[in-house]
């Protein structure tokens, strides 16, 4: 089946979210196809008729909504084109094994993990899309690799522009200088940016705002890290041992919203909390705790890798 006979099904499909009543006879109607000739094609391309695709997209879609909004169970229902509260709760349940209201009191950790079994991989995409599969599994040794590979072109990069500046420019003693990082950096705000950056990106995941990052107390701080360090290595360990670091999804956090792959999320995580760590760990020995170094990764990879030997 072709990547353009998917899309204009999927294009339709999505067309058709917003709108309960639509059946599969109008769906065949837009695509200029019989039903018969409709369903048939869909069933190829997805694995699924066309009827059974829509009804549990527009369940993943309540899914997310009922996490995301406070509309009543009724009215997440009728969004998904059910007539009642019962109807829609048989449904859920049906699916999900657990009812609406039971959702809304013990979230997941991602929206990932309300994601219906289904053959083709197409999911509903918060806040209003749908997400294809990843053309190829994609491992933690890839993103390793693929780190390494954008620190070699950046110091290429790096040493690019350091040629157009004379030599007092490069001899000049640097002041620390991390403006394309946050703005001016004390302990406490970096502290707060490396937890609010696992809050952040687990919230964009489950298709939700910028966290509440107002408690800035050092037990408010530790608290908040306990619940989203916790929540973030678990989203991590999965999506490494499920091969879905190739896998997009649309950060809701930011206007506009932009697509993101979670391999590259979860470079950008390493990498910018790597910066601000360091700093973290020098202004903790400017204050008179030296006992962290320079919290070096190597002798932390090196005792787990003497472990697994």
């Amino acid at each position: 089946m072709s990547t353009d006979v998917m899309a204009r099904i999927l294009d339709l499909v999505s067309q058709a979210m917003n709108e309960p009543s639509t059946t599969g006879a109008d769906l065949a109607d837009r695509a200029y196809l019989s039903r018969f000739h409709f369903a048939r094609l869909v069933t190829a391309a997805m694995g699924e008729p066309p009827g059974a695709l829509r009804r549990r997209l527009l369940l993943e879609r309540a899914a997310f909504r009922l996490l995301s909004t406070q509309l009543s169970v009724l009215d997440v229902g009728v969004e998904a084109g059910y007539g009642s509260h019962e109807a829609f709760t048989r449904a859920f349940a049906r699916e999900y094994g657990r009812s609406p209201t039971q959702l809304r009191r013990e979230p997941p950790r991602t929206f990932h993990q309300l994601e219906l079994p289904c053959p083709s991989g197409v999911h509903f995409q918060p806040p209003g899309g749908l997400r294809l599969p990843a053309t190829h599994e994609e491992t933690s040794m890839d993103v390793l690799q693929q780190l390494v590979v954008h620190h070699v072109d950046s110091l290429n990069a790096i040493l690019d522009r350091a040629e157009r500046l004379d030599e007092t420019v490069l001899d000049q003693p640097i002041v620390v200088s991390v403006e394309t990082i946050d703005g001016e950096q004390t302990l406490r705000s970096l502290i707060n940016a490396m937890v609010t950056q696992e809050e952040h990106w687990l919230s964009a995941l489950r298709g939700g705002g910028w966290p509440d990052e107002s408690d800035q107390s050092v037990p408010g701080l530790r608290a908040r890290h306990e619940v989203a360090g916790r929540d973030y290595l678990a989203m991590v360990d999965e999506t490494i041992r499920e091969g879905r670091l190739a896998d997009t999804f649309v950060d809701t956090t930011c206007g506009p919203p932009t697509t993101h792959t979670l391999g590259g999320t979860i470079g950008h995580v390493i990498t910018f909390a790597a910066v601000r760590r360091t700093l973290a760990v020098g202004a903790l020995e400017t204050a008179g705790i030296p006992d962290l170094g320079a919290a070096d990764p190597r002798p932390f990879l090196d005792d787990v890798g003497g472990q697994q030997a």
